[in-house]
């Protein structure tokens, strides 16, 4: 049986599941919080809840948070992380810090592969395999919330969603992501220190606008030479 990964459901599903369960209201934001803001690995790591219900859990969900692969450091101490999926795909993220001015970026991936084929791209000469889920986007930030303190001595302080992918055409869990990176219950970081790069989808820009984001819009904008 393929249990579905618990941070995938909605929480509407997740607070049925629990009453049904017999379990009081306030198990599902404890699960939640154990979830999207101290980031477990697993249902035993949840400590403050019943030993059935964490069973439970286990028999009924899975968790699949990404693998540190493999991870590469310029002489800039830049940081190149490579992660493993739970299918075998493969994704990257790269930390990049500015010391003097006392910050650090996270570039995470929002798709396995590309749809866009750009051919300057290196991702996009690979074929888009499938989108990321939102809790597969939001681990690569935890790893790099981990990371940049214990590397760089500094906090995580930017995210930029421009590694492998176009976000606007995983738009919906790119925007479940973010949700959970700024929610209070989950990492709480400000939306004004998020950007997420596009190379121009119109009609994603526009629905952007419609459901009033707050996190900044960046274009890629490129052509076949500097002066055009």
């Amino acid at each position: 049986m393929n249990r579905p990964d618990i941070r995938c459901i909605e929480e509407r599903e997740l607070e049925t599941r629990v009453s049904a369960w017999g379990q009081p209201a306030f198990r599902a934001r404890q699960i939640r919080q154990w979830l999207w803001q101290k980031g477990v690995r697993s249902f035993e790591e949840m400590s403050n809840l019943p030993k059935a219900l964490r069973s439970r859990l286990a028999e009924e969900f899975a968790l699949h948070p990404i693998q540190l692969d493999t991870l590469q450091q310029s002489r800039d101490g830049t940081l190149k992380a490579r992660f493993r999926l739970h299918d075998g795909a493969l994704i990257e993220s790269v930390l990049i810090p500015v010391v003097e001015d006392g910050r650090v970026t996270v570039c995470v991936s929002s798709q396995v592969g590309c749809s866009l084929s750009c051919s300057f791209c290196a991702t996009g000469k690979l074929k888009r395999v499938r989108n990321l889920e939102a809790a597969e986007i939001f681990d690569q930030v935890v790893w790099a919330r981990e990371e940049a303190p214990r590397r760089y001595g500094l906090p995580l302080t930017n995210i930029v969603y421009m590694g492998m992918g176009e976000p606007l055409l995983t738009y919906r869990n790119v925007l479940q992501s973010i949700e959970r990176i700024t929610h209070p219950e989950g990492l709480g970081m400000s939306p004004r220190r998020i950007t997420v790069s596009t190379a121009g989808i119109a009609k994603m820009i526009r629905r952007l606008a419609d459901d009033g984001v707050k996190f900044n819009l960046a274009l890629s904008l490129h052509a076949a030479d500097d002066a055009k």
